[in-house]
């Protein structure tokens, strides 16, 4: 079987920050420059960003549209987006999955979803009314791929399972919570079923919140961030010590430490591309470079055993 993410550029477009962070106009600016330095995935979700004061979920999926629908480059990107968070259509039922793939659809302002993810499992329903939901979107045309994003590793097994025994399409991605600070459950429990099973990872919390970017170096440095309370959950001493690793690397390859940290999700088998978001075109110089470096083993291994 051929591989279908041999064409992804080696990283991917997280979507989170349009509509909260980044107006339409840097949105549209930021997809722009990514375009520009080689990049054709795009990832977001129903979901964002209906946390956001007077947000109802959808809008990043909206200013996704409204690009596509300007630059006129629908066959040239990818789009991958999710189900299960979005207010009004919460959860896995086989009814929710069809009605709030519809709404994407709408809002992407498109007849296909590329790759269209679980986004969490609603753990107490049957896995075949799931697996055959996603299965009739596929046999419509209005999915290409499904993916799973953070299922346990037994309910992503039981899906492959159910998938084969009832010759339904199984997921071919998996998107986990992966970066130098959070190893766990990827390494251990996800990594090896990615690569039994073929399934391409795209990896989110690629930066660990900002973390990973070597800004924050001590616990002061969190001061007045708006991220504060998401960066307080990787702050420790061994956060630190990773952090300072990373931008020893970072000086010798004279690239920010943004950069190697990709480039170290990247080292990892299975890895197709790490998903990181930019706030403005500027954050993204950094993104991209670390989809080009290269580290040396020795510098993976030296990333590797701080943050064991």
């Amino acid at each position: 079987m051929s591989n279908p993410f041999s064409d992804t550029f080696p990283l991917a477009l997280g979507g989170n920050t349009f509509g909260w962070t980044s107006d339409e106009e840097t949105s549209h600016a930021v997809m722009d420059a990514f375009v520009a330095s080689g990049g054709n995935h795009i990832d977001t979700a129903d979901g964002y960003s209906a946390w956001v004061p007077g947000h109802s979920g959808g809008e990043s999926e909206q200013i996704i549209g409204s690009w596509l629908a300007r630059r006129g480059n629908r066959d040239s990107v990818t789009v991958a987006t999710k189900v299960s968070t979005h207010p009004e259509y919460k959860g896995l039922s086989p009814a929710n999955i069809t009605a709030a793939a519809e709404a994407s659809l709408e809002r992407l302002g498109t007849d296909h979803i590329d790759l269209y993810y679980a986004h969490y499992d609603e753990s107490e329903r049957p896995m075949e009314e799931i697996a055959a939901a996603f299965d009739a979107l596929v046999t419509s045309g209005k999915v290409l791929a499904i993916g799973v994003s953070n299922l346990s590793a037994a309910r992503i097994t039981e899906w492959m399972e159910t998938a084969e025994k009832n010759n339904l399409a199984a997921p071919i991605a998996l998107q986990p919570h992966y970066n130098l600070l959070t190893r766990e459950p990827f390494e251990s429990e996800l990594a090896p079923l990615a690569a039994q099973h073929g399934l391409g990872v795209f990896t989110y919390f690629s930066l660990a919140a900002g973390m990973l970017t070597g800004k924050y170096r001590k616990p002061a440095d969190f001061d007045g961030v708006d991220r504060s309370h998401t960066l307080g959950g990787y702050s420790s001493e061994q956060a630190f010590r990773i952090v300072d690793e990373l931008a020893d690397v970072a000086a010798e390859v004279d690239v920010a430490p943004a950069s190697v940290a990709l480039a170290w999700v990247r080292s990892k088998p299975t890895v197709v591309a790490p998903i990181a978001s930019a706030r403005t075109v500027e954050q993204l110089d950094a993104l991209v470079a670390g989809a080009r470096l290269e580290l040396t083993a020795e510098q993976v291994a030296r990333l590797d055993e701080v943050s064991a």
